[in-house]
């Protein structure tokens, strides 16, 4: 709960923000050396941040506590960020995973090789990476490829190091910019993005990742096809490979679960397009009456997320039994719990610093001074997410923490803008968090493991192909959004 903030206490400003800056190490010292579960070390970092700032606030004078009830502003931003996004990770996280299990995955990717062929078999990786990645996290999406990656490098002669990074590269393109991955989706929320602007942070996130992604696949192809292997020859073609998943879903009911909310998210995006106004100065909208009512409805986020879950379970399960209902729903489950948390965790976090006059001393401080706003913002947040990626290894974790930290000083960076109806402003804060969220992946990120053990390098190769990979690509990235900044902004 935030209380009248005086003059004296917006002086103490800076040392706030130093205390801010300082918990911010608090979470990268103790996830990457303690190892401590990023969870707890962003509550213990709510806590220290709320505590001191009241400490400040007492020894410079103050009668009044500049946060009035911690535990109730902690509670507040935990449940409010949940109550906003739980569902939408849990019925994306459901996706995915009903996805990797029936070889819908596996379908896709053979779609994308059939259109290619075998004449650019590193093109045709990178796409598959790209598209798979959107709704599987990308560890589960290369463990799941790394077979046909095998099988295409001896059917091609192609390096398997340059297919291995293609493929890599592409998953972690849409991984960290394009919802219904989770994290994209809690750094929008995160942000402030309503359910009406989700829709325009995919499409947002297809543009910058497009480039990221080529970053990734020129890199495969101009310094990891140099690169040596121990990985052994395929000894499986592809056709014995899809055998593995027995009969594979239709192209149809393979993509169904992913295009379906997209289609709703737009419809619902389109219903609400205003056209004008009228006579009482009421925004008019494109639609009316009951297909209005109708398409909001179902462009809400969770609804149309819900909507793919259905068309998952209808089209892609052979068998709507104990194993796949209610194993495979678990795992899902259980896997979107660990991001709510984090996710909540940093909802709590926001919450503590919305309380506080660090939005006041921001807008102070570059009232006077441009480059901090707009471009100069956007570099901000990338350079945030990027320092807690590379301390910690989670994206995830980097996604939702660096999005709480920027939520209440947009307003004063120039990140606020809006383009029509569209949030450009806070989408391309989004942007700018996801493409530090890929710098870079190296010893501490699971991710990074996968990618060199599933592709036999060792360490040395690992950081020249992949880290230094995600590096090329989180640069990439940042300097799209920050063009489309100096556009747009």
């Amino acid at each position: 709960m935030k209380t009248e903030i005086s003059q004296e206490v917006i002086q103490l400003g800076p040392i706030i923000l130093g205390l801010l800056f300082a918990c911010i190490l608090f979470i990268v010292f103790a996830t990457a050396k303690w190892k401590l579960h990023p969870f707890l070390s962003i509550i213990a970092s709510t806590y220290i941040f709320a505590l001191g700032t009241n400490l400040i606030g007492k020894l410079s004078g103050q009668e009044v506590p500049i946060i009035a009830d911690i535990g109730a502003t902690i509670t507040s931003g935990f449940g409010g960020i949940i109550a906003s996004i739980g569902l939408v990770i849990i019925f994306g996280t459901i996706i995915g995973k009903v996805l990797e299990k029936t070889g819908a995955a596996i379908k896709m990717a053979e779609v994308v090789l059939r259109l290619l062929g075998d004449r650019h078999p590193a093109i045709a990786m990178s796409i598959i990476g790209w598209i798979v990645s959107i709704p599987v996290f990308c560890d589960s999406g290369y463990v799941i490829l790394s077979s046909l990656k095998k099988s295409l490098a001896k059917r091609s002669g192609v390096s398997v190091v340059t297919l291995s990074v293609a493929l890599s590269t592409g998953l972690y393109a849409t991984h960290t910019l394009v919802p219904p991955t989770p994290g994209p989706i809690a750094a929008a929320t995160n942000v402030g993005i309503g359910s009406s602007g989700l829709f325009w942070v995919i499409i947002i996130g297809i543009i910058v990742s497009i480039p990221v992604a080529l970053a990734g696949h020129i890199w495969a192809r101009t310094v990891a096809s140099k690169l040596p292997t121990s990985l052994d020859e395929a000894t499986e073609t592809f056709e014995e490979y899809k055998a593995r998943f027995g009969k594979l879903p239709s192209t149809w009911a393979a993509f169904g679960p992913i295009a379906l909310p997209l289609l709703l998210l737009a419809l619902g995006s389109i219903a609400n397009f205003p056209i004008g106004t009228d006579v009482d100065g009421n925004k008019e909208m494109l639609m009316r009456g009951f297909a209005h009512t109708l398409f909001t409805f179902l462009g809400a986020p969770v609804n149309a997320l819900f909507a793919g879950v259905l068309l998952a379970i209808f089209t892609l399960l052979p068998k709507r039994d104990e194993e796949n209902l209610t194993k495979l729903m678990g795992d899902g489950l259980l896997d979107a719990a660990i991001i709510i948390m984090i996710t909540g965790a940093g909802g709590a976090l926001g919450s503590v610093i919305k309380a506080t006059p660090i939005a006041d001393y921001v807008k102070s401080l570059v009232s006077d001074n441009a480059a901090m706003v707009g471009v100069g913002a956007l570099i901000l947040a990338f350079l945030i997410a990027a320092v807690l990626k590379t301390a910690q290894g989670s994206s995830t974790a980097a996604l939702i923490i660096t999005s709480t930290i920027m939520m209440p000083l947009m307003p004063s960076l120039g990140l606020m803008e809006m383009m029509g109806t569209v949030p450009l402003g806070q989408i391309l804060t989004v942007m700018a968090i996801g493409s530090g969220a890929m710098a870079v992946s190296h010893v501490n990120d699971s991710y990074f493991w996968v990618v060199s053990q599933f592709s036999g390098m060792n360490l040395k190769t690992a950081y020249r192909a992949q880290t230094m990979a995600t590096l090329v690509q989180g640069l990439t990235g940042i300097i799209v959004v920050c063009i489309l900044g100096a556009i747009f902004l």
